[in-house]
């Protein structure tokens, strides 16, 4: 069974709702993205996005642009994170998810991608810009190697849900608000409403990202949702930190504390 699906069972058993964190590969450096995965695992995540850096995030704000940056600008390429999630699979086994440009894909070559990316121990994939009518080729090549595409559903999807969802695996990413990632002091959507359109077309668990920065934004909308996806803030205390041991301090810190809200 796929990492994401035994997560999602083993939290439902418990009762709990997952804890989904995302950072950006190769930010400030990949030795720094290997300790946190392990660090935000310690303090309570379920499953940790990382953010394949590009040039052009489009789906992505102000301060995961900046972590796009320093990443490229450090020259950290597809391979190298390949190289970086096989170490790390050597001493944990929570659920990891590319989150990835469409174009990078591509440019890497996509039965490669997928393939490498599932021989090092990715669970699933998320690529942002990629339309439902062109998604064909990423999503036969997912299935083929066991690793879950991620669908992507937002406020204004509507009628086109049920084809978004339809065959996925893993889980639905909520967008909560139309526009780009980034912290937000409230969430706008009708988060009930939202939630149970999107379950009248999948039973999958459903996890809600973009905007969410605080405890109490979790306590407002995990009983909506089977996940909360947190990235700004978490990349935004990165960006912040003075050094390597202020930067896993203040990240353990504020995925505890949101884990507890998650309880």
């Amino acid at each position: 069974m796929n990492r994401i699906d035994k997560a999602f069972n083993n939290l439902r058993k418990r009762g709990q709702k997952a804890l989904i964190t995302y950072i950006t590969a190769g930010d400030p450096n990949l030795e720094a993205t290997a300790d946190l995965i392990i660090e935000m695992e310690k303090a309570g995540a379920d499953i940790i996005e990382l953010g394949i850096p590009y040039s052009d995030p489009l789906a992505d704000g102000p301060v995961i642009q900046r972590a796009s940056a320093k990443a490229l600008n450090n020259g950290i390429k597809i391979a190298d994170i390949m190289n970086m999630v096989r170490s790390v699979r050597q001493v944990t086994q929570i659920p990891l998810i590319y989150l990835v440009y469409y174009n990078s894909v591509f440019k890497y070559g996509i039965e490669r991608f997928v393939k490498e990316a599932h021989d090092v121990g990715i669970d699933g994939i998320i690529v942002p810009d990629l339309p439902l009518e062109e998604r064909g080729e990423v999503f036969d090549l997912s299935k083929q190697y066991g690793i879950h595409l991620i669908p992507l559903v937002a406020p204004t999807s509507h009628e086109r849900i049920a084809r978004i969802v339809e065959n996925a695996g893993g889980f639905v990413y909520c967008v909560s608000t139309t526009g780009v990632t980034g912290e937000r002091d409230e969430i706008q959507t009708n988060i009930k409403g939202y939630m149970e359109e999107v379950s009248r077309y999948t039973s999958m668990p459903k996890a809600i990202g973009f905007g969410i920065s605080s405890p109490d934004m979790v306590s407002q909308l995990k009983d909506y949702c089977d996940g909360i996806i947190i990235g700004s803030a978490i990349v935004s205390l990165i960006e912040k930190a003075a050094n390597k041991d202020e930067m896993l301090e203040n990240v353990s810190r504020f995925v505890k504390s949101i884990r507890q809200v998650l309880q």
